[in-house]
């Protein structure tokens, strides 16, 4: 089962652009030129970088996403970045922490 994808770029202008794909790299190529993929919207506002991406486990939740995040005033759809970025952070540091106390009752037995 393929991993999707939503994505936002910034654009030159200072825009944001939100696709869905399964591949982010192809994807960032392909608005920056190389095929006759990339966007309308972005083929104007080259050269575009991708700032955020977000894991679904299907096209649907990615869409449904995609969808909400457009919908979204300018700063909002910071705010719902930061705060997915806060929350992967928070995830890391747990598993690090989970980690590390694991190894800790290791070495204490």
């Amino acid at each position: 089962m393929k991993t999707w994808h939503m994505y936002v770029a910034h654009c030159k202008d200072g825009s944001y652009y939100c696709g869905v794909t399964t591949d982010v790299e192809r994807r960032l190529q392909e608005h920056n030129g190389k095929g006759k993929k990339g966007a309308k919207y972005t083929r104007s506002r080259r050269p575009i970088v991708i700032v955020f991406t977000q894991e679904f486990p299907s096209r649907s939740q990615a869409l449904k996403a995609e969808s909400h995040f457009k919908s979204l005033k300018r700063a909002k759809k910071l705010r719902y970045m930061i705060d997915a970025v806060d929350a992967r952070l928070d995830e890391q540091m747990a598993m690090l922490q989970k980690r590390q106390a694991s190894h800790k009752n290791i070495e204490v037995n």
